[in-house]
């Protein structure tokens, strides 16, 4: 077996973006990449049975994002969620398609910053936020994390 060099695709080139949120790329500090889980039917025949694919079910994803000073991620996902997911105040809930459903773009870089490997994520909605906690003993940065669901995902 003779070695064949190559670059590796390393975890910490990337950028993430979701669009029309207010959720700046530069401040995501960690997120999953999309996973699909593959049902099964099970056919029972006379003494034995076999399997076909059932549904096909992406998982959730978690994404982790700094939040600055300026401008606040906090607010930028509070904005989100309070606008157009649920507004707590007035009791009522977003249009799924025209307002808080929206598109993750995933970029995978290479070293120079060039686009080698992109996952679009359609349909994406937060279902759990954890905006992090405060701790007089604590020096590290205020982080935000987001559990995010999505109807379905493809790699460009």
């Amino acid at each position: 077996m003779i070695f064949k060099e190559f670059e590796p695709k390393v975890s910490f080139r990337y950028t993430l973006q979701i669009a029309g949120t207010g959720i700046d790329a530069y401040t995501c500090k960690a997120s999953s990449l999309p996973s699909l889980d593959q049902g099964e039917i099970v056919i029972d025949y006379i003494n034995t049975d076999f399997k076909v694919k059932g549904k096909s079910r992406w998982q959730d994803i978690t994404v982790t994002l700094y939040d600055p000073c300026d401008p606040s991620q906090a607010k930028a996902v509070h904005d989100w969620i309070s606008i157009q997911h649920h507004n707590s105040l007035l009791g009522s809930d977003g249009f799924a398609f025209s307002e808080y459903k929206k598109i993750i773009t995933l970029k995978m870089q290479d070293p120079r910053g060039g686009t080698v490997e992109q996952w679009n994520m359609v349909g994406a909605w937060v279902s759990a936020v954890n905006w992090g906690e405060a701790d007089w003993a604590n020096e590290e940065a205020k982080l935000i994390e987001l559990t995010i669901k999505y109807d379905y995902a493809f790699l460009v």
